[in-house]
């Protein structure tokens, strides 16, 4: 815990920092500054503190000028010998408020305090964060790292009318009539393919949306379907995807 004490008197800061030492011994006292302007120059040049301790009557001003001279983004626990000023310390986001002589007991009340607010904030910036990554589109593939003999090149996803499966390997047919083979399987290319673009028709064959040529029914739940390029056995749609790809043809969403 790096600690920020702003304070003009000596025996109060000395009693401070005794009692954290005594509540948090691992605690580091990064900076103690006794006037606005030296806080001012140190909170613009140093990164922000856990939190900071703060007088409200300086050498040359008072806490609530140096908030309004300054950003400071670390909690704020004011310390002072009057109590009239509570309102306007909580207006600023205070959080504490310690009338001097610092008793132990109410600096432990309001460290305890801090530690329970900081302990909220993460747990929401966690959530926000699983909402977030939620919320994101998912990347699919947009290109392949094609290796045959000694060669390598990359084919682009918009480059492939299909992919097909055979002799136990996995094959990219592209457009131009080329044929690549594929490191993945069926099963993980259906994972990482835009499912707006490609489906998976059967057991061998996942088409883009822009290789059919043409379409004929087969029988009452199944499709034959003619692929550019031409296949020498045109596939068919498995009866059991047959209904999501009538819907994937009309760009609907289709749950099972």
């Amino acid at each position: 815990m790096k600690i920020v004490i702003v304070e003009d008197e000596q025996p109060a800061y000395k009693r401070l920092v005794k009692l954290l030492k005594e509540l948090h011994p691992d605690a580091e006292i990064v900076a103690q500054h006794d006037s606005v302007t030296a806080a001012k120059d140190w909170f613009e040049k140093n990164e922000t503190p856990s939190v900071v301790f703060m007088d409200i009557h300086l050498a040359d001003g008072s806490a609530f000028d140096l908030l309004k001279s300054v950003q400071i983004d670390a909690p704020v626990i004011f310390t002072t010998a009057y109590d009239q000023y509570a309102i306007e310390a909580f207006k600023v986001s205070g959080m504490g408020y310690l009338l001097k002589p610092i008793k132990a007991e109410e600096l432990k009340d309001a460290m305890t305090k801090l530690e329970q607010m900081k302990r909220m904030f993460s747990i929401n910036a966690d959530k926000q964060h699983m909402l977030l990554e939620a919320l994101k589109q998912p990347e699919y593939k947009k290109r392949f790292m094609i290796r045959f003999g000694d060669n390598i090149k990359t084919v682009g996803i918009d480059e492939i009318a299909y992919f097909f499966s055979e002799n136990k390997g996995t094959f990219a047919r592209t457009f131009e009539e080329r044929t690549y083979p594929v490191d993945n399987n069926l099963d993980s290319l259906e994972q990482m393919l835009d499912p707006e673009l490609f489906f998976r028709i059967n057991r061998q064959y996942i088409i883009s949306l822009l290789s059919i040529k043409e379409m004929k029914t087969y029988s009452k739940a199944r499709v034959l379907v003619k692929l550019n390029p031409e296949v020498k056995e045109p596939p068919l749609v498995s009866s059991e995807r047959s209904a999501g790809f009538k819907h994937w043809l009309a760009g609907e969403i289709y749950n099972k």
